[in-house]
């Protein structure tokens, strides 16, 4: 599912249809696009809803940031500036955090090595090739463990 924004109000529209689909037993995503594109501003929207009081940062510099909710944890890493060798000293974390009861957000997964569950439901951020204010958000996955998911994702949007 692809879908197009134009301002930091439809994000923020968009991360609440997120927010209202997640399960209860949370979920593992993966963020991957365009640089400043949105993917934080986005975990911060949903992080806002989930009603986090602490200030979301990306967590860049520092690999994982986590939030407590009265859902469940959160945990948002960014493996951006890792190399093959950071990434393996935190290999058991991510695994650790793909299991249910969690939310988990990995931006640039693209540098996670194949260390991403294959059942992990995927976002793509990137801007529009003729207007630098639009985005696109691609949702999907590639096992069927998140089709409830994302067909209640896709209700929630289309209100």
């Amino acid at each position: 599912m692809k879908i197009k924004t134009s301002s930091l109000e439809d994000t923020k529209k968009l991360a609440y249809a997120f927010y209202s689909a997640i399960p209860d037993d949370g979920l593992f995503v993966t963020l991957t696009g365009d640089i400043g594109a949105g993917k934080t501003q986005f975990i911060r929207y949903v992080l806002e809803f989930l009603k986090v009081d602490k200030k979301v940062t990306s967590p860049s510099f520092v690999i994982l940031n986590e939030y407590k909710t009265s859902k469940f944890p959160v945990y948002h890493f960014d493996l951006y500036r890792l190399e093959e060798k950071g990434l393996k000293s935190i290999i058991s974390e991510l695994r650790e955090y793909s299991k249910t009861g969690y939310l988990t957000f990995i931006e640039w997964a693209e540098f996670a090595l194949d260390e991403i569950p294959s059942n992990s439901l995927k976002i793509n951020v990137e801007y529009d090739e003729n207007d630098v204010d639009i985005r696109w958000f691609e949702f999907s996955s590639d096992k069927n463990s998140n089709k409830d998911f994302l067909d209640k994702f896709e209700k929630e949007v289309q209100k």
